[in-house]
């Protein structure tokens, strides 16, 4: 049996590192045993996770996964991206890695999502897994990765220095927080089960909301590394993808608690308010399901739009607008999601 009750002190605590992170003069979380970069907060966290899924395993039912191909592209492509930086066009990817950093910047949010006393709302005993220790030390595990942690830095800062070092310190577009946080407002969330007290509901729709992006964001790892690790077009291509990859892996952790929780909650019954009670695959399923639908046609036709006119008023501006315009667009891969967008299971 592994063991699968951790406190919150063990679920935060780090290895002994031999040397810490400092990434572009910035000391990072995270750091080196024997020249291999190991992830903040995983002495215990790791163990932890891998417990809770084989736990899972051991009960006969699935652990959450989503397919791949449900994954939107990254715009621009690799291509396109590598077009412009050729061109002298920064500041769209500028400010693109800007806002990457600032988002990864409000995962520190997550620790203010609260954890109802779900052994109230859910029928059985939750000692002992992943549900049990979101208040207990994961949740803000994932928030201190994302936003740093006293004077330590974390996914935000990370990101800024891969970004100044492969674009050698660019010049910022001073509106990019402005942007940010006087964009789109996404519309009133509509509950999808009434009967369900509320705050399970929305602690349930939080977790499905975080999973899913976290899942697509390998995509933007993939597409940052490439495109920072182009010796044509970065000043340090091998620091800046090296960092992007330490970030990657500092990302698994989420997934997987994320994963465990999730996968727990689909084989529990859970009560409703008016005494009746639901299947939890029931109500997983259909909050993933509404969250995929939406990261895989409203919000990429959105960014695309929103990207496309930062590129093209960028472009415009350079001696060849017309015609690098031509060469960029000739470089796109349209996607479409596909038809049917569906939870898979493995």
């Amino acid at each position: 049996m592994q063991r699968t009750a951790w406190s919150e002190e063990e679920i935060l605590s780090n290895l002994a590192y031999d040397e810490p992170l400092i990434a572009n003069g910035v000391r990072c979380h995270g750091g080196f045993i024997d020249g291999q970069y190991r992830s903040p907060r995983t002495l215990g966290r790791g163990p932890a996770i891998a417990a809770w899924q084989a736990q899972v395993r051991a009960r006969g039912a699935a652990l959450i996964d989503i397919p791949a191909a449900l994954v939107p592209p990254h715009y621009p492509n690799v291509s396109q991206a590598v077009l412009l930086l050729r061109e002298g066009v920064r500041d769209p990817l500028v400010r693109t890695l800007t806002t990457i950093a600032i988002i990864e910047g409000f995962g520190a949010m997550i620790r203010d999502a609260r954890v109802p006393p779900l052994a109230s709302w859910v029928v059985g005993p939750v000692d002992g897994t992943a549900v049990a220790h979101l208040a207990g030390g994961l949740f803000e595990a994932h928030a201190r990765d994302e936003a740093g942690h006293r004077s330590e830095g974390g996914h935000k800062q990370m990101w800024e220095a891969a970004r100044d070092l492969a674009l050698d310190n660019p010049s910022v577009p001073s509106d990019v927080l402005l942007r940010l946080m006087t964009g789109r407002r996404a519309a009133g969330r509509q509950r999808l089960f009434a009967q369900l007290d509320e705050g399970v509901e929305e602690l349930l729709t939080v977790m499905s909301n975080v999973f899913v992006i976290e899942i697509f964001a390998t995509e933007t790892f993939s597409w940052a590394a490439a495109v920072l690790g182009d010796a044509e077009v970065s000043a340090r291509p091998v620091e800046a993808a090296t960092l992007v990859g330490y970030i990657r892996s500092d990302e698994a952790p989420h997934v997987e608690y994320l994963r465990a929780a999730l996968s727990e909650l689909r084989t529990c019954t859970l009560r409703a308010s008016d005494g009746s009670e639901l299947r939890g695959a029931e109500v997983v399923d259909a909050l993933l399901n509404r969250t995929l639908r939406a990261l895989t046609s409203e919000r990429p036709r959105a960014q695309r739009a929103e990207t496309a006119a930062d590129i093209a008023a960028a472009v415009a501006a350079h001696r060849d607008g017309t015609g690098l315009q031509r060469r960029f667009d000739a470089l796109d891969e349209p996607w479409v999601a596909p038809a049917s967008v569906a939870l898979v299971t493995a």
